[in-house]
C-alpha cells in the first residue's frame, strides 16, 4: 500500500503533468507543413535536428552522379504516461527505407528484439530474487550505430539549406527507416556491452549478465528501450553511470510501463497488468458502453466453421483479433477463446464476429486483471497439457492445449483493485 507521502507526490506529479500537457500540441500533424504552424512541433523537430548535430549523423553533399537520395519524412507522435496523460511532443525523422534496394543500399539486417514473453520472465525473476527493476531510454539511439554502406538521403522537409537547397545528406550514422539501422545500434550496444564486463544470454540474445561475486546485475533491450535490475543496488547505479558515459539516456526510475505492459512493483511482488489498452481497444471497437459478460464464451455454445451465415469485414475481424492477440501477454485466462476465434480469419461470419465481441464484453466487465508475481514463491517450472479428441466437430482433428507455470507466479491472476485472486483454470472456463 501506498503511503501518506508517496501519495501526495504522485499527486503532485499528476498536477505537473496536466499542466505540462496544457502547453502541449494535443494534435498529431500528418504533415511538416501542418507542424510547421504549431510552435510546440516545430520545437520538438529542432530537437530533433540537434540531436543529429551532435552525434555528427550526416554530411551536406551534391549528389554524385549514379547515386540516387532516399526521401526522407517527420513522423509526430504524442507521448503519454501510463494514465494516458499527454507529457511531449515527440518529432522523428525518418529516412523511407522502402525504396532502398538490397545488395546496393544495405547488405545483412537483422537484429535480435527482446520478445513480450522474455520481459515476462524478467519480471518473474525479479520477483523470486526481491530485487527492483529500473528503465531507461536511449535517446535517437540509431543515430549512435555506423553504417558501412554509401547511402544518400534528402534535405528534412521544411529545413531545406536555402544556400544549397539541391544538395543531400550523406549519412555516417544509421537514421531511422533505413533497413540497416536496428543492426547498426545493436552492434554498437552489443560491443559496448561486452567491453565492459557483461555477457549475452545464450538464448535470448537481448539479454546482458554482469557477475561481480555473489551478486548479479541484469540488463534486458528492446531497442532503445532498456530495463534492468540487480540484487545490489550499487551495480544499478554503476550501469547507469556506464551508459551515460557513451550514450545520451533518460533514467525513468522504477519500471512502470514496458511494451504496452504497466507494471506496479509492490513490497510483497510485482503485478502486471493491461488495463490501460484494455480501455483504449473498447473505445477503439465502440464497445467501451457495451453490457458486460461474466464469461468468456456461451455456455453450451461451440465455435464452429458455419458455411452458412452472413459474412462480416474481414478487416474488422482481423484486427480486433490481433488485439486481443496482443492481450494475452498479461490477460492468460482470455488465451483459449482468443486463439479458437483466430481459426476463421479467412472467411468470418457473424456468428464468430458475436463470440469476438462477447470476449470485449468479458474485458468490459474485467479491465483490470494481470499477473501478480508474489516475492515469497519457489522457482520451479511447471507444465500441464491436455487433448481434446472430439472438441473439433468439423474435421475431428485433436485440439490440444498446453500451460506453464513458472513457480507460483503465473498460476494466479490478481485483481489489485479488490487483492482477490482467482485461479485460471476458473478464469478461464476450461481444464487445462
Amino acid at each position: 500500500m501506498m503511503t501518506r507521502n508517496q501519495s501526495r507526490l504522485q499527486d503532485l506529479q499528476d498536477q505537473q503533468h496536466t499542466v505540462l500537457s496544457c502547453f502541449l500540441s494535443q494534435i498529431e500533424p500528418k504533415k511538416a507543413y501542418d507542424a510547421m504552424k504549431d510552435s510546440s512541433w516545430i520545437e520538438a523537430m529542432q530537437e530533433e535536428l540537434l540531436q543529429f548535430k551532435l552525434q555528427d549523423v550526416w554530411d551536406l553533399v551534391d549528389l554524385p552522379k549514379g547515386h540516387r537520395a532516399i526521401g526522407t519524412k517527420w513522423i509526430f507522435r504524442n507521448k503519454k504516461d501510463e494514465s494516458g496523460i499527454l507529457i511531449r511532443n515527440k518529432a522523428r525523422l525518418v529516412a523511407q527505407g522502402y525504396t532502398q534496394e538490397e545488395g546496393i543500399d544495405y547488405e545483412e539486417v537483422f537484429a535480435p528484439v527482446a520478445r513480450v514473453e522474455a520481459i515476462r520472465l524478467f519480471l518473474a525473476y525479479a520477483s523470486f530474487m526481491k530485487f527492483k527493476v529500473y528503465q531507461m531510454d536511449v535517446k535517437s539511439a540509431f543515430l549512435y550505430g555506423t553504417i558501412d554502406e554509401e547511402v544518400y538521403v534528402c534535405q528534412p522537409p521544411g529545413f531545406e539549406n536555402p544556400s544549397y537547397p539541391d544538395r543531400v545528406y550523406k549519412l555516417k550514422k544509421a537514421l531511422y527507416g533505413v533497413h540497416q539501422a536496428p543492426r547498426a545500434w545493436y552492434d554498437t550496444l552489443f560491443t559496448y556491452l561486452l567491453e565492459n564486463g557483461f555477457e549475452r544470454g545464450i538464448i535470448e540474445k537481448t539479454l546482458f549478465i554482469k557477475r561481480s561475486k555473489k551478486d548479479t546485475l541484469l540488463v534486458q533491450i528492446y531497442v532503445d528501450d532498456i530495463i534492468f535490475g540487480s540484487t545490489k543496488d550499487q551495480m544499478c547505479r554503476d550501469f547507469e553511470e556506464l551508459m551515460h558515459k557513451s550514450f545520451k539516456m533518460s533514467s525513468m526510475g522504477e519500471l512502470t510501463l514496458f511494451l504496452g505492459l504497466q507494471v506496479k512493483q509492490q513490497k510483497d511482488g510485482i503485478f502486471i497488468s493491461q488495463s490501460k489498452y484494455v480501455k483504449d481497444i473498447l473505445d477503439k471497437y465502440g464497445l467501451s458502453d457495451s453490457k458486460p459478460a461474466s464469461t468468456l464464451i456461451e455456455i453450451h455454445k461451440q465455435i464452429t466453421t458455419y458455411l452458412e451465415g452472413e459474412d462480416v469485414d474481414v478487416h474488422l475481424y482481423r484486427s480486433m483479433i490481433g488485439s486481443l492477440m496482443y492481450l494475452t501477454a498479461s490477460r492468460p485466462d482470455i488465451m483459449f477463446p482468443v486463439c479458437v476465434c483466430a481459426r476463421f480469419q479467412v472467411k468470418p461470419k457473424q456468428s464468430h464476429l458475436q463470440a469476438i465481441k462477447r470476449i470485449f464484453r468479458y474485458l468490459r466487465g474485467q479491465p483490470r486483471l494481470g499477473l501478480w508475481y508474489p516475492y515469497e514463491s519457489t522457482f520451479d517450472l511447471i507444465a500441464y497439457s491436455d487433448s481434446d479428441l472430439g472438441g473439433a466437430n468439423m474435421e475431428r482433428k485433436s485440439t490440444s492445449g498446453g500451460c506453464q507455470l513458472l513457480g507460483a507466479c503465473q498460476d494466479r491472476i490478481l485483481n489489485k483493485n479488490k487483492f482477490s485472486e482467482t485461479n485460471i483454470k476458473g478464469v478461464c472456463g476450461i481444464t487445462l
